[in-house]
């Protein structure tokens, strides 16, 4: 089966450094993601934030 290839997207002078950025961003994504000891220290700060953002959240629910 063949694969979509996406088209020529024209690239505005001053919208490619936000390309080029965004390119380096999932690079290293997926560096991270086939690295195990990398995704499991991203996991552990995705639970603590989430912890914390759940407190937050629940703060003042009895006051009302």
């Amino acid at each position: 089966m063949a694969t979509k290839r996406s088209k020529d997207v024209p690239i505005k002078p001053e919208e490619e450094w936000r390309a080029e950025s965004d390119l380096h961003t999932l690079m290293e994504a997926e560096r991270i993601e086939k690295d195990p000891k990398r995704m499991a220290k991203v996991r552990a700060l995705a639970q603590k934030k989430m912890m914390e953002v759940a407190s937050i959240a629940s703060e003042g629910k009895d006051e009302s």
